[in-house]
């Protein structure tokens, strides 16, 4: 029995002390895990910090409000608001008014979204393929008055499109015909607004389809050149299909921007005359900060943003279908 069960006790120790040296490995690897996983949440925690404070409340306070009668008398007395249920929102599609800024919000997007568009990638084929010289200065002009202020834009316009004084004006003057009133017109005062918008906005459009085009193979444009593709064969056939994605984007970003058009008839209108250049974000701003129909502007607020992502989906399903 001694010359069986002597060897066996070193065998049986140095088992053991493997498998405690294999149980501390793991623990010493889930220690270091854990440490790093606290470094990562201490550097982001700024990050978090910031975004619950400045934009998760306000998201989840604003849809609250959404069902109560928020007002005036309930900023210091928040508690205080009434529970109405869905009456905010119900109330909004019997609004006029409301009505109203939606119709011309959309009409902004339909008529300002595929100019955009359209002139954009225009800009972007001319400045990419279309001009050797003075490209870098061309591609500044087109973006600068992406980074120009709205007050600044404001007063060009103004003198642009001033029915006595303004650019336009003396143009047609030189033509032997009357300028309109363009900002005091209902039926001119949307369009010039349009138009500031698709001036604006150009340059970001550009710059998206110019990065586009550049990361088109060159081998692809020259093999449809050796087989006798034109021009135009060429944007349809090869241009237009590889720029799917940024076309994606660029339509995205852009639709999602012009529903939430509010600096434009905020600073050149006021949404007038008549409501004419009233907008869904310049009507939410009046009932909330004009007369502090907090609870009411939240509802028209969740209206938008499910418009907003309604007509996304759209866009994507409608653009990655494309795309495959």
């Amino acid at each position: 029995m001694s010359l069986t069960t002597g060897p066996a006790a070193p065998d049986a120790a140095v088992t053991k002390t493997r498998e405690s040296v294999g149980g501390a490995a793991p623990r010493r690897g889930r220690r270091s895990l854990a440490r790093h996983n606290l470094h990562g949440w201490m550097f982001s925690a700024p990050f978090l910090v910031l975004f619950g404070v400045f934009m998760l409340f306000p998201i989840v306070a604003t849809l609250l409000m959404s069902f109560t009668d928020f007002g005036a008398r309930n900023v210091t007395r928040p508690l205080e608001a009434r529970f109405v249920g869905f009456d905010n929102y119900t109330q909004l599609f019997q609004d006029d008014k409301f009505l109203t800024a939606l119709f011309n919000t959309a009409y902004f997007v339909v008529v300002g979204v595929p100019l955009t568009i359209v002139l954009g990638l225009l800009v972007a084929i001319l400045l990419n393929n279309g001009i050797d010289r003075a490209r870098t200065f061309f591609r500044v002009g087109f973006y600068a008055p992406v980074v120009t202020t709205i007050v600044a834009v404001a007063v060009v316009w103004r003198f642009v499109l001033d029915p006595s004084d303004g650019l336009v004006a003396g143009l047609c003057s030189e033509l032997g015909v009357q300028a309109p009133d363009f900002l005091g017109s209902r039926a001119w005062a949307m369009p010039a607004l349009i138009a500031m918008a698709v001036w604006r906005n150009l340059g970001t459009v550009m710059v998206l389809f110019i990065a586009g085009l550049q990361a088109i193979p060159t081998e692809v444009r020259e093999a449809a050149r050796l087989d006798g593709a034109g021009g135009r064969q060429e944007l349809w056939g090869i241009t237009i299909p590889l720029l799917r994605p940024t076309l994606l984007y660029a339509t995205v970003i852009t639709t999602i921007g012009y529903l939430n058009v509010f600096e434009e008839p905020f600073v050149m209108t006021q949404g007038g005359p008549s409501d004419s250049t009233l907008t869904v974000s310049l009507d939410m701003y009046r009932e909330g900060f004009n007369f502090f129909h907090m609870g009411y502007a939240s509802a028209m607020a969740y209206v938008l943003f499910v418009v907003i992502l309604a007509i996304t989906v759209l866009q994507l399903r409608l653009l990655k279908d494309n795309t495959r």
